[in-house]
């Protein structure tokens, strides 16, 4: 089963964010807005090594995302997941494509120096859609 059902597969092409849970040390969730990609089969995230989701998923592996359809907030897909590959392969040309889809520039405009781009591919294990 693809992880977003064809019905929802218009939330990748808009600037949709995806709410990205994690889980800290202690179980406690941890959630933040993330700009996503679809590549067919996963979701793809993007971050940089030693963020707090970085560390949670290295950690533990599981993951929950909310897409929210920006034209109607009634209509949105959740997943339930896991990161089945943490990869620095990619990563740099997933956040500039993910910069020119969000931001309209070509190249990410907030790298720090000496940061490291981390891709994460999540493989949905159920969804949940309404709207």
């Amino acid at each position: 089963m693809p992880a977003i059902p064809e019905k929802y597969l218009d939330l990748t092409k808009k600037k949709a964010f995806a709410q990205l849970a994690t889980l800290m040390p202690d179980g406690s969730p941890h959630v933040a807005p993330v700009w996503f990609d679809y590549d067919g089969e996963h979701i793809l995230i993007d971050s940089a090594k030693g963020r707090v989701k970085d560390k949670n998923i290295r950690r533990d592996p599981r993951v929950g995302i909310d897409i929210l359809d920006p034209d109607n907030p009634y209509r949105h897909l959740s997943i339930r997941g896991r990161v089945v590959e943490i990869t620095e392969k990619g990563a740099d040309e997933l956040i500039d494509k993910l910069s020119k889809k969000y931001t309209g520039l070509d190249k990410y405009a907030h790298r720090a120096p000496g940061e490291v781009r981390v891709l994460y591919k999540i493989e949905a294990e159920h969804t949940h859609a309404m709207g």
